[in-house]
């Protein structure tokens, strides 16, 4: 897409992966200026801008001072947050973009996005696993180890099938830290290079809950399926194993959290739900919808125990439970939808 922009004659491409340019830029950022001037373009596209925080500086400048519109991409933020870079503030809108989603693929098919994920060249490709492999160890080595971010590589790279393994599960930093063997608040500064890096996202507890204590653990989850099987070594996906239903319930996670940012309803938090008690809700969004994941093909009435728990707080509005099973009902105030069903009815916006 962002090529498509490029090729137009009244834009200007500059790619900080390209090697020649990247560091001349990063020795005279000023150099970028003097390459917009000369062809005076419309729009100015700058990928992976992080590379070189210095570079927003200018392009503030030339914001102000000629009116140049851009368009700026990043695989990660960290450089940017920790480097106290200008953020445009005021001047930049920011948007995320994800995985493909279920509305985006014509031809769908769920085990192969539970097992590949949604990424383009893995979800398209005729060796999906070949791609993921690559995508892992391009990871570990350009965005940790050639940035700096680490000094103990070995020990992160633990970290991380330590944590593939345990996505969608609530964080027991003091369990993760015996496993690897460094300290707790090192393994909670990995789980903030993975966010910073955009390869996993937390989803915080909702803690509203009176009549039932809630737990205030948050969870984290990769940001894909397929990249999280491949950092676990999870070679195959059996329908009726545990790793099948964690899969499905990080597959509606992200396609919630997509429709949340495409949709611009961000005010509109993502967050889970379980009490002292045991009794758990997946995932509330604001305090509007409550859905339950349960990738049976037959739902009963102990699935929706949890959220008749939560229906007594009258608080939250909405009520769903999203599965395998073909029949779609209403028990107890509940919707009990198809996963097909439910993700037509979110992104026609029948949801959220």
């Amino acid at each position: 897409m962002l090529r498509k922009v490029a090729e137009k004659k009244t834009s200007y491409y500059v790619n900080l992966l390209d090697s020649s340019l990247y560091y001349r830029l990063q020795r005279q950022a000023s150099l970028l200026k003097e390459m917009i001037d000369l062809e005076s373009p419309e729009v100015v596209v700058i990928d992976e801008i992080q590379r070189i925080p210095e570079l927003l500086n200018l392009v503030h400048l030339m914001i102000e001072e000629k009116g140049y519109h851009f368009i700026l991409t990043g695989s990660s933020a960290r450089k940017l947050k920790r480097g106290h870079a200008n953020m445009l503030a005021g001047r930049a809108l920011s948007r995320e973009l994800f995985p493909l989603t279920y509305f985006e693929i014509d031809d769908f098919s769920l085990k192969k996005y539970l097992q590949f994920g949604g990424l383009p060249l893995a979800y398209l490709s005729e060796d999906p696993q070949d791609f993921l492999n690559s995508y892992v160890n391009t990871y570990l080595k350009e965005e940790v180890q050639a940035e700096g971010l680490l000094k103990k590589l070995p020990a992160f790279s633990d970290f991380l099938s330590m944590a593939s393994v345990a996505s969608g599960e609530q964080i027991n930093f003091t369990s993760i830290s015996n496993e690897v063997g460094v300290s707790a608040i090192t393994i909670k500064e990995y789980y903030s290079i993975l966010e910073d890096t955009l390869l996993g996202f937390f989803v915080n507890p909702w803690l509203k809950s009176k009549k039932r204590k809630p737990i205030s653990t948050a969870k984290f989850f990769f940001f894909d399926t397929g990249v999280r099987n491949t950092l676990a070594d999870i070679k195959t996906l059996d329908e009726r194993s545990n790793i099948w239903g964690q899969a499905f319930e990080q597959f509606i996670a992200k396609e919630l959290r997509a429709y949340i940012s495409y949709r611009h309803k961000n005010k509109m938090k993502l967050c889970y739900w379980r009490s002292t008690s045991q009794f758990e809700v997946d995932f509330i969004v604001g305090d509007n919808v409550a859905i339950e994941v349960k990738s049976t093909e037959h739902v009963q009435r102990v699935h929706v125990k949890g959220l008749r728990a939560l229906q007594e707080e009258n608080i939250v509005k909405n009520f769903y439970l999203v599965s395998a099973d073909t029949l779609d009902r209403k028990v107890d105030f509940i919707h009990c939808l198809n996963w097909q069903t439910f993700l037509k009815k979110l992104w026609a916006g029948e949801i959220i």
